[in-house]
C-alpha cells in the first residue's frame, strides 16, 4: 500500500468512526453517570481450551483504547470471567475521530495516559486519574503520537509521533514532563517510530522505525540518540549516534502490518521493540519477515532471530523473564515463546482478526490481548492464561481496540 493509498484508507475509516462517535461518546456519558454498562460478559467456562479452574480468585483491572469509537473501556477480570465496568470518551471534536492509540499507566497506579493519533494538524497526550476516570491534564505533541510509556519514577513519559499522514521524513520521540503535563523536547529519531518501551532501569529508551528498518536507542539522562540498529534480514549490523536518513522516501509500509511482503523481501518493517526483565537484551518485532530480532544490548549485536506467526505486531515480557508474547497481526493468533530457547510454547487463535497490543499482569498469570476486528465488528479483548496457555476469558469493546494496560 503506497502512502497515499493508507491516507485515503484513513479518510474512509474516518467515515465510519464519524457515524459511531456521537453513539459511543452519549453510551460514555451515561455510563459516566452511572448507568449499568451493560458490558458483555465472556467467560469460558467449561470449554476444553478454557476450565473454569484458570480464572482467577482475585480482581484485575484493564484499559483499553479503542481507535474507532474515541473512547477507554475499562475492564475487569476476576473469577466471573471479564466485563467492561465503564467506558470512558476522550478526545476534542464530537464529530472527527480522535483516534486514541497508545495508553500507558504510571508506576503507582494512580494516573493513565492515552496518546490521541488525530488533530488540527497534531494529536494530544492525556492525562486520567485511575479511581474516578477525570480527565486531569493534556499537552498537543507531534504527527500522530501513538505508542508510549512511563519511565519508573513516573515523572516522565516517551511518546513516539508516528506521524503516519506526514511527508516521508524522520519523525521523533516527544519527552512530557507528566506531573504537569509540559513536552519537555522533541528528539528526532527516524521515519515512523512505534513501539515506544524503556528498559527496566529507566536508563534507555528504545523505538522502531517502520520505514528504516531501524531500531533506535535513547539516553534517557541526555535526551539524545545514543545508537542504532539495522534490523533488514542479511544486513544486521549495530552503529553508534543518530542514523542517516533522508527525506522523499517511497518504501511501502504494507498496510501498517496488515499486508504481506512479496516472497524473498529480507525488509524488516519494525513495529514494536521490547526490552528484556532484565534489560539486557532488546526484542524487536519484524512485521515483514515474521520473526523477532533478539540484540544484545552490551554488544550491540544481533543474538538470533526468532520465528513468529504471520505479521509479528507487538510484544511483552513476563517479569521473571522466561516467556515473550508476540500478537501476530496477519495470523490472527498469540504466540508464546520460551526465551531460554526461543521454542514457540503455543500459537493460541483469536476469535477475531487483526491482532493488535499485549500486555502482562504483574504477577505473570495472565496476558491481555487486544484486537481490532474488521468492518462493523466490535474490538476484543482477549485474556490467555500463561500457565495452561489457554484463552479463558473474552469481553467486546469498542472498535479497532489498540493500546492496553493492567491498572491494579
Amino acid at each position: 500500500m503506497s502512502r497515499t493509498t493508507a491516507v485515503v484508507t484513513c479518510a474512509r475509516r474516518g467515515a465510519r468512526r464519524r457515524a459511531l462517535s456521537a453513539i459511543a461518546t452519549a453510551l460514555a456519558a451515561a455510563l459516566l453517570a452511572g448507568t449499568p454498562a451493560g458490558a458483555q460478559v465472556k467467560a469460558l467456562a467449561g470449554s476444553p481450551a478454557s476450565p473454569t479452574s484458570t480464572l482467577p480468585t482475585r480482581t484485575y483491572t484493564i484499559a483499553v483504547a479503542s481507535e474507532g469509537t474515541d473512547e477507554i473501556s475499562i475492564i475487569s477480570f476476576g473469577p466471573n470471567g471479564a466485563a467492561v465496568q465503564a467506558r470512558v470518551p476522550i478526545g476534542l471534536s464530537a464529530t472527527d475521530p480522535d483516534g486514541p492509540h497508545g495508553l500507558a499507566v504510571s508506576p503507582d497506579r494512580e494516573f493513565y495516559y492515552v496518546s490521541t493519533a488525530h488533530g488540527a494538524p497534531y494529536g494530544s497526550f492525556w492525562k486520567l486519574r485511575t479511581s474516578d476516570n477525570a480527565i486531569v491534564g493534556r499537552v498537543t505533541l507531534g504527527n500522530f503520537p501513538a505508542t508510549a510509556q512511563i519511565t519508573p519514577e513516573g515523572h516522565l513519559a516517551f511518546v513516539v509521533n508516528f506521524n503516519l499522514h506526514g511527508a516521508m521524513v524522520p519523525s521523533d520521540v516527544s519527552v512530557v514532563g507528566v506531573d504537569d503535563m509540559v513536552e519537555l523536547t522533541r528528539i528526532k529519531t527516524c521515519t515512523m517510530p512505534h513501539g515506544s518501551r524503556l528498559n527496566p532501569q529507566g536508563t534507555k529508551h528504545y523505538s522502531a522505525c517502520m520505514m528504516d528498518d531501524l531500531l533506535v536507542e535513547i539516553d534517557v539522562a541526555t535526551f539524545e540518540v545514543s545508537r542504532h540498529f539495522l534490523l533488514t534480514k542479511g544486513k544486521e549490523m549495530g552503529m553508534q549516534g543518530t542514523p542517516m536518513t533522508t527525506s522523499g522516501g517511497t518504501r511501502d509500509m504494507s498496510g501498517h502490518g496488515m499486508t504481506a511482503p512479496a516472497a524473498g523481501d529480507p525488509t524488516c518493517a519494525p513495529t514494536w521493540a521490547q526490552p528484556s526483565a532484565d534489560g539486557r537484551t532488546v526484542y524487536v518485532a519484524c512485521n515483514k519477515t515474521s520473526d523477532i530480532v533478539e540484540i544484545d544490548v552490551a554488544t550491540w549485536q544481533m543474538v538470533r532471530r526468532i520465528p513468529t506467526g504471520a505479521g509479528v505486531y507487538n510484544l511483552a515480557v513476563t517479569k521473571d523473564g522466561t516467556k515473550l508474547i508476540a500478537t501476530n497481526k496477519r495470523d490472527q493468533s498469540v504466540s508464546v515463546i520460551a526465551v531460554s530457547s526461543g521454542r514457540e510454547l503455543a500459537r493460541i487463535r483469536t476469535t477475531r482478526k487483526v491482532v493488535h497490543g499485549v500486555v502482562v499482569s504483574p504477577d505473570d498469570r495472565y496476558a491481555f490481548i487486544s484486537v481490532e476486528g474488521v468492518g462493523s465488528e466490535p474490538g476484543t479483548v482477549e485474556i490467555i492464561d500463561l500457565q495452561t496457555l489457554k484463552t479463558v476469558a473474552t469481553v467486546d469493546v469498542g472498535q479497532m481496540a489498540g493500546g492496553i494496560d493492567v491498572i491494579r
